[in-house]
């Protein structure tokens, strides 16, 4: 049996995640033991919340070895949210130091006339990865829902997968390399299109088992 991890590591809630995973196929289980990351055939890392007491939690649960193993592993990897912006060396938004598995830094938008901050709502992709295997099915600017004050910003361009206008600012929204995946937005909050994406993660997975 495929099984897919979902982190638990108190940052945001987790049912509407593994609903979205249950509408897809999936057979996941919430867990915050590295024994069963090691074990998971994927890990998905979801996120709500601030990004020094996110790694402070995933630090404090001895999460941050086995999350590092597994990406460098091959194994498939899904962030969500909060959960794409730990990946990164540091953020604007705290003084602790991310998990650094990806290059570059987390940023807040700049307040700018006739926009909210945070950023909320539905918005458009424009797919900078196209043949991306999150995108297969998608239409050519799908929509998307997102609640955030911050971005990543990747130190290495050809990992955004994604990005989205906001006013006048056009930042990151997904990234993609080799078996590391991570959006900005929420794929479960996302009607169709986020099913879609979710469905797309769990086939690779399923093809990555089978292999």
């Amino acid at each position: 049996m495929t099984l897919i991890a979902v982190v638990d590591y108190d940052m945001g809630n987790l049912h509407s995640v593994c609903k979205g995973l249950e509408k897809a196929g999936a057979t996941h289980k919430i867990t915050d033991s590295p024994k069963e990351l090691e074990k998971a055939d994927a890990i998905v890392l979801p996120g709500v919340g601030a990004f020094d007491p996110a790694v402070q939690q995933l630090r404090s649960r001895g999460l941050e070895k086995p999350i590092k193993e597994a990406i460098a592993s091959g194994k498939p990897f899904l962030g969500i949210c909060l959960g794409m912006q730990v990946l990164f060396e540091s953020s604007t938004e705290g003084t602790e130091s991310g998990l650094g598995i990806i290059k570059g830094r987390v940023r807040r938008f700049r307040p700018e006339p006739g926009i909210a901050i945070p950023h909320m709502g539905w918005n458009q992709l424009e797919l900078t990865q196209p043949k991306s295997h999150l995108w297969e099915y998608l239409p050519s600017l799908p929509w998307v829902y997102f609640v955030h004050s911050y971005f990543v910003e990747p130190q290495e361009p050809q990992v955004c997968a994604a990005t989205i206008t906001h006013g006048h600012q056009t930042v990151t929204a997904a990234i993609a390399r080799d078996n590391l995946m991570a959006v900005q937005f929420h794929p479960e909050k996302s009607s169709n299109i986020g099913l879609q994406i979710l469905s797309n993660f769990v086939s690779q997975v399923w093809t990555q088992v089978a292999a």
